[in-house]
């Protein structure tokens, strides 16, 4: 979707601290970081948000891989290390937080994190 700004990233057209990357998913630091650590992990194809995944096989598939490289990104990122820790967050929708409207896996980590976030 060319005005989504994150598929531009994915694109090469915006440029992004890339740190993690496969054939289905791509991973880049946040440009306003919450925290230490803030990855933001997208899949390369567009989907609006996390209400935009169905129950078909490619779409499930596609949940499990954003969920599994969320983990790899942390364990690269040394947050699996023993006394330490992360946040995988999804924000769905404006009253859930989500601004950019491509389904997105934010990475949190690097410090103790308050619950609630604020």
């Amino acid at each position: 979707m060319s005005d989504c700004i994150f598929c531009r990233i994915v694109a090469g057209e915006i440029p992004a601290q890339i740190v993690w990357q496969d054939d289905d998913v791509f991973a880049f630091r946040d440009v306003a970081p919450r925290a230490p650590v803030h990855v933001l992990v997208v899949p390369r194809r567009h989907v609006p948000s996390v209400l935009g995944l169905s129950k078909r096989a490619e779409d499930v598939a596609l949940g499990g891989r954003l969920l599994t490289a969320a983990i790899d990104v942390a364990r690269q990122e040394g947050l699996g290390e023993p006394g330490r820790g992360f946040r995988l967050v999804v924000n769905t929708g404006p009253e859930g937080g989500q601004s950019v409207d491509h389904v997105h896996v934010h990475v949190l980590g690097g410090r103790a994190l308050a619950w609630p976030p604020g």
